[in-house]
């Protein structure tokens, strides 16, 4: 089957099939670019010097889980692209932002498409920052923080709910008895990412509970509303 058909069986998009398929074995960086780790990047706030910026890493490590890729190209490259939405051109900025920080040399570019907006960049250390990164859809593969994540999760979950459900989650209406309620929600299809969210919902001091097997809810009335603080409306 071609990548258009493979697409439309799986759900998986065709550009990250098309990747799949044309870097094989060395898409997911096993064999013989491992050698990248032993050349560290000055910038690189892991293997390097750089300053990691906690607050945009949080919101950043939210929107790849939701919404990034990352994939392998020539020489040890690696490209995180976060597809998003262009009704959201404030979303776009934000992820723009966040991933500028990582790397203040580094060039992040916009490439639009049909209704949708590739934010992307190209940077050797990206799974330095991303050991999540690995074979497969996010759903068919263990996805776990790092202590390190751990600790800026823990430190920052506004920011790091606030990139989840920009990426896989919105606000929307609950009618109860003739009655308009607003409701957050974070669907996703990894029980491990649905997890993370559900973990920093805890440490911002805010309920849920799911709805059905991949979406999560946040209904309460003071919940949503301290949400809405960080989250903000999606423009």
């Amino acid at each position: 089957m071609n990548d258009c058909e493979i697409a439309r069986r799986t759900g998986i998009p065709r550009r990250t099939v098309r990747d799949w398929r044309r870097h094989g074995g060395q898409h997911h960086g096993f064999g013989k670019n491992d050698d990248r780790t032993k050349q560290p990047d000055p910038h690189c706030p892991i293997c390097g010097n750089g300053n990691l910026d906690p607050g945009w890493y949080a919101y950043l490590l939210g929107m790849y889980l939701g919404d990034g890729c990352l994939s392998e190209r020539p020489r040890g490259v690696f490209q995180l692209r976060i597809t998003l939405d262009l009704r959201y051109p404030g979303i776009i900025d934000d992820c723009t932002s966040a991933m500028t920080a990582m790397n203040h040399t580094m060039k992040v570019g916009r490439v639009k498409r049909t209704g949708c907006t590739d934010v992307n960049a190209y940077w050797k250390q990206w799974p330095c920052l991303f050991p999540q990164h690995g074979p497969g859809p996010k759903h068919l593969r263990t996805i776990v923080l790092v202590p390190w994540h751990q600790e800026i999760a823990d430190a920052y979950p506004g920011r790091l709910l606030r990139g989840l459900i920009h990426s896989d989650g919105c606000r929307g209406m609950n009618r109860v008895k003739g009655k308009d309620y607003p409701r957050h929600f974070f669907t996703n299809h990894s029980p491990d990412i649905r997890a993370i969210f559900c973990e920093a919902c805890g440490k911002y001091g805010v309920a849920w509970r799911p709805t059905n097997w991949k979406t999560i809810s946040v209904a309460r009335r003071p919940d949503v509303a301290k949400l809405d603080l960080i989250v903000g409306p999606k423009c």
